[in-house]
């Protein structure tokens, strides 16, 4: 067996085998992006017909609308609402006396009148809530001011009333003080004038007690003309004992 010719036939086999694979994979890179680009492609065809569709559509919106169509009044849905009556008001021009369309007494006016009635009537309602809510509001603002003027009022009164309060507590006082200091000047002078009598009755007593009437003095029984009945107390006990012993001489000379 050559080895060396089996040796190259397999290093062949491998770079045969490399060549293949390198071949594919380069070929399966091309598939990819191939594969890429065609989604692209079509992702951009896609957008491109929606806004071609988009396009149209807008232009038969804008520039193809139905009523704008020669025969678009023969296929008009909204034909008969759009289609003027026979007669519009009693001023139509159309109504002729031959086309019997406007009669005596008719009121072809009676829902726009009606309608002006019930606005007016509506109109004046909210006049009304208006002037009421104004009058509410004034009558609140009043009541406010009222308060307001009560209270002030009210703490003017209390603060006069405080104040006349006070000056009479202040005159009270005063006058308290006043007729302390007089009971207290009444009370000193009484003090004095009692103290005064009583040192004037005392020396009175004194005088009195050291008189000749209460001390009996013997000497003040005897006036000009004699012995002064109203004030003689009697002899002393010397005068007794002299006529007593005047009496036994007499009764020793008998």
């Amino acid at each position: 067996i050559d080895k060396d010719a089996l040796d190259a036939q397999v290093k062949e086999r491998k770079i045969q085998e490399a060549a293949e694979k390198a071949e594919h994979e380069r070929f399966a890179h091309h598939m990819k992006k191939n594969d890429k680009l065609m989604c692209l492609l079509e992702e951009r065809q896609k957008n491109e017909v929606r806004d071609i569709n988009r396009a149209l559509t807008e232009f038969h919106k804008n520039f193809q609308r139905p009523e704008t169509r020669r025969e678009f009044d023969l296929n008009d849905p909204q034909a008969l609402k759009k289609d003027r009556p026979a007669r519009v008001s009693d001023d139509d021009p159309r109504c002729t006396i031959s086309g019997m369309q406007k009669f005596v007494g008719e009121d072809l006016n009676h829902d726009q009148r009606m309608k002006f009635q019930k606005e007016q009537i509506r109109e004046w309602s909210l006049q009304q809530q208006k002037d009421l809510k104004n009058a509410l509001a004034d009558q609140k603002l009043a009541d406010d001011l009222y308060d307001k003027f009560r209270i002030e009022l009210d703490r003017k009164i209390m603060e006069e009333q405080r104040k006349e309060e006070e000056s009479r507590r202040a005159v009270c006082t005063a006058t308290k003080n006043f007729n302390k200091i007089q009971v207290a000047e009444l009370d000193h002078k009484n003090e004095l004038e009692k103290a005064q009598k009583m040192k004037d009755d005392m020396y009175e007593i004194t005088c009195l007690l050291r008189g000749d009437f209460l001390s009996e003095n013997p000497d003040q029984a005897i006036g000009p003309g004699g012995v002064l009945v109203d004030r003689w107390k009697g002899m002393n006990q010397e005068q007794l004992m002299a006529i007593r012993e005047f009496q036994k001489e007499q009764v020793l000379e008998k």
